[in-house]
């Protein structure tokens, strides 16, 4: 029984947030769309339990929901994050997205829970501008990870690179490097002002995909979001451009779930979170049932084109 917002989407998949808690303090940063709320590293109550986030599963796995990505904050800073893994529905396609820094020390731990994919964010391939981008000194923990999880059969393994003013000097060395090594991918994912709230640091991202044009040995047109695909070597970029793209927004098949467990429909917007409650399978399907009905594309239905031609907000969703 998948559900369909008013728009035709089916809702297949969900991305859950296990914490706020992070060890890097990247400077492009917004949190899962919640901006900077991040405080001390130590555990929080506020955070879902992983009874909670299996409960949650269990009833979305009712509604067709078939894909589950954990993400942070850095989701390996919960020590039960194998426990969560092990536990999620076996009919669910169980991904991560984490910064690696403990990717050395557990991949073969979350293969053995059953994890299928991983995405690590890498911006850069020089330990002193990943020291800037990510406020970090653990360049080598990060590639040790990148190589545990490819050792531990975690690939392809995607390399996340968000694509700035900061970054844009490093995609040609990054998509080298996945070229030149084999079971890797590079995911360059453009740059969200409206989150950040830096858009002096925006570049334009067309001038990417033509550099990748006449670099590639092959191209192809993905069905979800018509996103391109180019093969380079034995690597593989893909460019993640949702930015002023309603097309893009027009295919998202996805729920977000806060760490506080709250629900929201899309990633930009802030003011569709609704609590979950105490959390018992009633209260989240009531709540997942609302957040699904209640989704609404940001960029052709929440956003659009005035006169002008630049995005405002629809008046439709004033005060909604």
């Amino acid at each position: 029984m998948v559900l369909v917002d008013d728009f035709g989407r089916e809702v297949t998949g969900v991305r859950i947030s296990l914490t706020d808690r992070c060890n890097f303090d990247c400077v492009y940063c917004h949190n899962e769309g919640l901006g900077d709320t991040r405080g001390p590293m130590d555990p929080s109550d506020e955070e879902m339990s992983a009874d909670d986030v299996v409960r949650f599963l269990e009833v979305v796995e009712e509604y067709g929901v078939r894909k589950v990505k954990f993400t942070g904050g850095e989701p390996m800073l919960r020590a039960d994050l194998e426990e969560i893994i092990r536990r999620t529905p076996d009919s669910m396609e169980t991904s991560l997205t984490t910064n690696g820094t403990f990717l050395g020390d557990r991949a073969d731990d979350l293969v053995e829970a059953g994890l299928d994919r991983v995405n690590v964010s890498q911006d850069a391939l020089d330990p002193e501008a990943f020291a800037e981008i990510t406020k970090s000194g653990a360049y080598d923990k990060v590639m040790e990870g990148v190589k545990a999880a490819v050792e531990a059969g975690l690939t392809p393994v995607k390399l996340n690179m968000v694509v700035f003013t900061k970054t844009a000097g490093y995609v040609e060395e990054m998509v080298e490097y996945v070229a030149e090594n084999e079971g890797l991918q590079l995911q360059l994912i453009q740059y969200m002002p409206e989150l950040t709230g830096r858009p002096e640091w925006n570049i334009d991202i067309d001038r990417v995909h033509r550099w990748l044009t006449d670099l590639a040995d092959d191209v192809e047109t993905r069905d979800m979001h018509h996103r391109r695909r180019y093969y380079v070597g034995k690597g593989m970029v893909e460019i993640v451009d949702p930015v002023e793209n309603p097309e893009f927004c027009a295919n998202c098949h996805r729920v977000r779930v806060t760490h506080r467990g709250y629900l929201k429909g899309c990633l930009n917007r802030n003011d569709d979170l609704r609590p979950m409650g105490e959390m018992t399978r009633d209260e989240i399907r009531e709540t997942y049932e609302a957040v699904v009905a209640n989704r609404v594309p940001y960029y052709g239905e929440y956003m659009v084109r005035d006169g002008d031609g630049d995005w405002t907000l629809n008046e439709e969703y004033i005060g909604v």
